[in-house]
């Protein structure tokens, strides 16, 4: 027997996607609370810089004229996750968005507008190369939100270099701005920060509620219909990390730090299965002075070389992409970090990134760090990194006759219209020949882990034989990732946080 201290339709764990699963439940009249481990509401999905969620065919694209089918878009997403998650799990996530969509509009605390961003895999059949399966929210002003505005976990500048928080909240900032207003005005439906959910409580094989810590205590809060696990990844916690094999550093992840996992151990521990758990979102990543790698895109110049002098991937490819190709090379050639952007001086010592994500601080102390390195002659930059002179001499020398004919036959950068996306849609191919020359350290950065809970397609956990668990649902990075060890197309993990958690609801409700 378990002594409650709270009681309440759906528990929610975590604030971040997973929010849409909580405005479901006040929505629909359940009594609903939710439950963040840190300060702040807003989780990965606060930092995001476009907040954007890919749902094909959803009303907002298809009054800016679009001509996809979900057809085409499930031909396109089996074809890149092939046959890794259940063929109903794919079917689900890619038809099921466009009705979330339409039901948040119903809402006028919603507002969405299209984001052209082009699928990651464009020679995949059916590639949407015009980014027309993917929408962000639209601006909120932080005035709206009244005091929930100190709530809402800021930018990852606000968090890590310690900017003044946004007066015009865009991207992510703006998605769970909008949802916790949303979700504020039900006065059966109630948000708690400094919350982690630590254990789920099983009663005769059905989840029952769970053990919050608050303020130190142990809150146990009975969940009538159900728990929705939302919290995030794992990407924080070094020892769960190395336990499932993840690589990379926790410290160069872009999740916040409450992402330890707790909600992971607790539905291990009540007897979930498990999947994906040594993948994450992947990216390059940028290495700052404080030593943390930070999710760079958006090159207008510069190649990649390893510790040989020599150019070892296509540099334009989607960030995902081109994160699993350095750790492919880490595991199989032994590429080592950091490696390293070699650009000249068009435009001058800093790195022609335009999306930093956290953004660059002053030049010297990166250069003090020994992270950014110039020299009259590529030679003299050679020796600066540690690489051989004559490798990077070819490899520079090869590299521009290449730029002179328009075509990368060696990785195929600007094959696809992800690479062109930030050139104009033509070849990102900039000659490196201006003095002096200069070197930008690079390592291996995630947006998170994707390894979680395995669900059905109505987001109920499976236990290890593959039966759903009574009471207990999953969304967003705490679940296996539908998407499997491919990121399809930008707004995915958004997305899949969103529409389970509301799916998750949905089952609840008897639908």
């Amino acid at each position: 027997m378990v002594d409650w201290n709270d009681e309440v339709d759906v528990l929610v764990a975590g604030s971040g996607g997973g929010l849409a699963g909580a405005y479901t439940a006040a929505r629909e009249g359940l009594s609903v609370a939710v439950v963040e481990a840190t300060d702040k509401f807003g989780g990965t999905t606060a930092y995001s810089g476009g907040g954007g969620v890919w749902f094909p065919c959803n009303p907002v694209l298809e009054r800016a004229g679009t001509d996809d089918t979900l057809d085409d878009a499930l031909t396109y997403y089996r074809a890149v996750v092939g046959d890794r998650t259940p063929d109903d799990m794919q079917q689900t996530y890619v038809r099921r968005g466009r009705d979330l969509i339409e039901y948040l509009e119903a809402d006028d605390h919603f507002a969405f507008l299209p984001l052209p961003w082009p699928d990651y895999f464009g020679k995949a059949p059916k590639a949407r190369l015009d980014g027309q399966r993917h929408i962000m929210p639209t601006p909120l002003p932080a005035a709206e939100l009244g005091p929930l505005r100190a709530s809402l976990r800021g930018t990852l500048d606000t968090d890590r270099l310690g900017a003044a928080p946004q007066d015009l909240l865009i991207g992510g900032q703006a998605l769970i701005g909008r949802m916790l207003r949303a979700i504020s005005r039900y006065p059966h439906a109630r948000l708690h920060l400094n919350s982690p959910l630590v254990e789920l409580v099983v009663e005769d094989g059905v989840v029952t509620g769970a053990i919050v810590e608050r303020d130190g205590a142990r809150v146990a809060i009975r969940a009538r219909r159900g728990v929705i696990l939302a919290a995030g990844g794992f990407e924080q916690n070094a020892e769960l990390r190395e336990q499932y094999g993840v690589p990379g550093d926790a410290r160069d992840t872009m999740g916040p730090w409450g992402n330890q996992g707790h909600a992971h151990q607790a539905g291990i521990a009540a007897g979930a299965d498990t999947d994906l758990m040594d993948q994450a979102w992947w990216s390059p990543g940028l290495t700052h002075p404080d030593g943390r790698s930070a999710f760079a895109l958006w090159f207008t110049g510069g190649i990649f070389v390893d510790q040989e002098g020599k150019r070892f991937v296509n540099e334009s490819a989607p960030y995902d992409r081109l994160g699993r190709d350095v750790i492919r090379q880490m595991n199989d050639r032994g590429l080592t970090l950091p490696f390293w952007m070699i650009y000249d001086d068009t435009e001058g010592e800093v790195p022609p990134i335009k999306a930093t994500n956290v953004s660059l601080v002053e030049t010297e102390k990166y250069v003090e760090a020994g992270l950014w390195h110039t020299a009259d002659t590529l030679a003299e930059l050679a020796a600066k990194i540690g690489v051989p002179a004559a490798n990077l001499e070819a490899t520079v020398e090869r590299f521009n006759a290449m730029v002179a004919t328009g075509v990368d036959p060696d990785f195929g950068r600007g094959d696809e219209a992800y690479d062109r996306a930030f050139s104009h849609g033509e070849p990102p191919l900039v000659t490196i020949d201006k003095g002096p020359y200069h070197a930008a350290a690079f390592g291996i950065s995630d947006l998170g882990t994707k390894g979680g809970l395995r669900t059905d397609s109505a987001a109920r956990v499976l236990d290890r034989d593959g039966e759903p668990i009574r009471g207990l649902y999953a969304a967003g990075n705490t679940m296996a990732a539908v998407s499997g060890e491919v990121y399809p197309g930008g707004g995915n993990p958004i997305g899949a946080s969103m529409l389970f958690s509301h799916l998750a609801v949905r089952h609840i409700l008897g639908e």
